[in-house]
């Protein structure tokens, strides 16, 4: 049996949130818009919902069709639906988020993007719709998920130096931490092993080398996971 339904409905779009990190700090994915509403505005990548298509993959086809990004871990962060944040008609977006290398990608503006690139997080402001509360929200929530999961696999190489990770969370925090403190807690929550490295011709030693234990980032040994910086 097919039905139908009489009254109104709203429209249905994915928006993405993509924060980058590279050494100048951590940044945000926007495309330039080529069409009215909003046009020559930044944004953030998205488009609508195809009447068939999960949310999961809209939100990764348009981050592809508009910036040339894929193959990366999309989490949903919230749904907006305020009846006035889109002027063509009634429009609720779900957003989703992700925490990259910028260097790991190749950014190219395509379909109704006129331009795309990488900004800094402080500078990306005057978005077009509702896009600068939805790049709020998806910040904060990204400062506290850090508190709850480990920050750096799939972001730092397989060795790295204590300064290495402590920068990373800092870049994200926004805030500068306290480095014996901040060592003593990532040490305390079993996730990483010491190692030392020495150069090609053993020289001397590289500064102290850590890695991640990866048997303790499966998500049974993350159960009740709290840094608490």
């Amino acid at each position: 049996m097919t039905w139908t339904y009489s009254h109104p409905r709203p429209a249905l779009t994915v928006d993405c949130v993509v924060f980058g990190i590279d050494p100048a700090g951590l940044k945000v994915l926007l495309v330039q818009r080529a069409r009215a509403p909003y046009q020559g505005l930044w944004a953030l990548p998205g488009g609508f919902v195809d009447v068939d298509e999960p949310l999961e993959e809209a939100a990764a086809r348009e981050l592809e069709e508009e910036t040339g990004i894929s193959g990366i871990r999309l989490e949903q962060v919230h749904t907006f639906g305020a009846p006035n944040r889109d002027p063509r008609d009634r429009v609720v977006s779900v957003a989703y988020g992700a925490l990259v290398n910028v260097g790991d990608h190749r950014v190219r503006a395509a379909t109704d993007a006129r331009d795309a690139g990488w900004f800094p997080v402080g500078d990306a402001h005057g978005l077009a719709f509702d896009h600068d509360t939805i790049l709020e929200m998806a910040l904060r929530r990204l400062r506290s998920t850090v508190r709850f999961r480990p920050l750096g696999p799939g972001l730092l190489p397989a060795t790295f130096t204590w300064s290495r990770l402590q920068g990373l969370y800092e870049t994200v925090l926004g805030s500068p931490l306290d480095s014996r403190r901040f060592r003593s807690k990532m040490l305390k929550t079993g996730l990483l092993t010491p190692c030392d490295e020495v150069p090609p011709g053993g020289a001397r030693r590289t500064p102290r080398q850590v890695r991640f234990n990866r048997e303790k980032l499966e998500p049974p040994a993350l159960k009740g996971f709290l840094l608490d910086i």
